[in-house]
């Protein structure tokens, strides 16, 4: 546990990760956990402040997620969000009930506490996002209400001399105009806290703490090339050289020519001191994933024969005293570990570790931080900004951007478009830079081409063809907790269409993906 921590009861809010991540924006160290956490631990952690997420849940409904009014009488700062809000009421000895009206949505709200310390340089009428059909109808005794919506009377109360605050809306997600402002002014003027968590410091304090639980043993890495397992590798090999193993496997699911790239950064004429072992296993990948349609069927056995693969070459090197692994925070969260919100989708590097590895302890470094902590991890660690920026890409890499079966002219289909697309984004992107010295307000954080399984009729030349659809994806986001879809200029994307169309045999149709995240995941499988 760090020095100065807050942590997240999570009630099954959908939001639990964005709350931490605006924690740890402020530098302060945040974690999650479920509200079933005993009191004790909680105690154990003596954390600085404890933040209550929101949840699907009516609080006054007797199986509803709940927890002891102890927590409110440690004299540890609490700050209630949403559904924490209302429980924090409830159990106070406050009333929740249904509301007239459901407010969800951006929302005006009023504060009428100007003095308050959560709400302290905040706008005196400020865009909030709502999301509820519950409303605190009576504020608990002791608190007294310090904003309103119409249609809310509480959109916000406090006991200010228990550092008890409860906020209806919801601060951590972006549509929050000032919401970043009100979690620092928690974190600072209520908690206290210095807000001294860098990552300079993380960085070498982590290379420390592995050469001191290493010594002279030997690790061994599964790397996919992605950004999380390369900035692993990074910090291994700066912490202990050789004395790292990594095994790369290329499934043939990699985008074009990446598998190519990987070797060139981390092979024996790379920039990494470490040992370096590439298994070429795409056939045997096709093979099994023939006939195979269903996504989380096709995740597991991308997964299940990755490990098969692992196993193989772990035995050609016999016993090791550590496995690495470039688990995220996200993975903990989403994998059900972290917190009560639903599983999201599986991860093969968090849960159960492998049996069939010769070791004696795992090592997972990247274990507390959420992705763009990652990338600035590995700009500390003198990783090119090539790779510490490349593009999120998933474990089972095309396969889940391939929608129904997997075979190599899929791939080959899939990975051309994407070439081409992010290509032409790329060039454009340059382009604006060039003319006006900064990054168009359009360019994406994320953006992939993927393969539909629909096909239709078109005409090429004098032919009528059948053929396949591209669906090109790009998406604006600050933490790939919530996005939107980008705005590309049509220009761009006509040039993408046309070349695609052209150049990649097996596509008559290119479409553009304009969902959001929520409802929809950046993702297509």
């Amino acid at each position: 546990m760090k020095e100065e921590v807050v942590i997240v009861l999570d009630f099954g809010g959908q939001y639990n990760q964005l709350v931490a991540r605006r924690v740890r924006e402020c530098n302060v160290y945040c974690e999650i956990y479920s509200y079933r956490t005993d009191i004790e631990k909680i105690k154990a952690m003596n954390p600085k402040g404890i933040i209550l997420t929101g949840g699907p849940n009516s609080c006054y409904e007797p199986d509803s997620p709940t927890y002891t009014d102890e927590l409110f009488k440690l004299g540890i700062p609490v700050l209630g969000l949403c559904y924490g809000a209302q429980l924090m009421s409830h159990v106070l000895g406050g009333k929740v009930e249904r509301a007239d009206v459901r407010e969800y949505g951006k929302t005006e709200v009023f504060i009428d506490k100007k003095d308050s310390k959560i709400f302290q340089g905040v706008s005196a009428q400020t865009t909030c996002w709502m999301s509820h059909f519950d409303y605190i109808s009576k504020v608990a005794p002791g608190f007294e209400i310090s904003a309103h919506t119409a249609d809310c009377p509480v959109a916000a109360a406090e006991n200010e001399a228990e550092k008890l605050y409860a906020i209806q809306f919801h601060p951590e997600v972006l549509h929050t105009a000032e919401g970043t402002k009100m979690i620092n002014n928690f974190v600072k003027n209520v908690c206290g806290c210095k807000g001294d968590w860098k990552m300079d410091a993380f960085v070498e304090n982590t290379i420390k703490e592995i050469r001191e639980k290493v010594g002279d043993g030997k690790v061994l890495l599964a790397l996919s090339g992605g950004v999380d397992s390369s900035v692993a590798a990074g910090l291994l090999s700066r912490a202990i050289g050789k004395q790292l193993t990594c095994v790369f496997v290329d499934h043939g699911l990699l985008r074009k020519d990446e598998g190519d790239e990987v070797e060139g950064v981390f092979g024996p004429n790379g920039q990494f001191d470490l040992n370096f072992i590439r298994v070429n296993a795409q056939e045997r990948y096709y093979k099994k994933l023939a006939g195979v349609t269903e996504p989380e069927a096709k995740r597991k056995i991308i997964g299940e024969e990755f490990i098969r693969i692992f196993e193989e070459e772990a035995k050609k090197i016999g016993a090791v005293d550590f496995l690495a692994q470039g688990t995220i925070y996200p993975d903990v969260v989403e994998s059900g570990l972290g917190g009560e919100s639903a599983v999201i989708k599986s991860h093969h590097n968090v849960g159960g570790l492998p049996d069939f590895v010769d070791f004696k302890e795992i090592i997972e470094p990247l274990r507390d931080l959420f992705k763009d902590e990652v990338r600035k991890a590995g700009l500390e660690l003198g990783i090119p900004e090539k790779l510490v920026f490349r593009q999120p890409f998933p474990g089972p890499g095309l396969g889940i951007r391939i929608i129904g079966e997997v075979n190599a002219e899929k791939v080959r289909i899939v990975q051309d478009a994407d070439y081409i697309y992010r290509d032409e984004v790329d060039k454009a992107v340059a382009a604006y830079k060039a003319e006006h010295g900064t990054a168009p307000s359009w360019m994406p954080n994320q953006y992939f081409a993927a393969l539909t399984n629909m096909r239709s009729v078109g005409v090429m030349g004098d032919e009528r063809t059948y053929d396949y659809a591209v669906a090109l994806r790009a998406v604006n986001t600050v933490d790939f907790m919530t996005a939107e879809a980008a705005e590309i200029p049509f220009a761009v994307l006509q040039s993408v269409m046309s070349r695609i169309i052209n150049e990649v045999r097996g596509v008559n149709r290119v479409f553009y993906d304009l969902t959001s995240k929520p409802p929809g995941t950046i993702e297509f499988e």
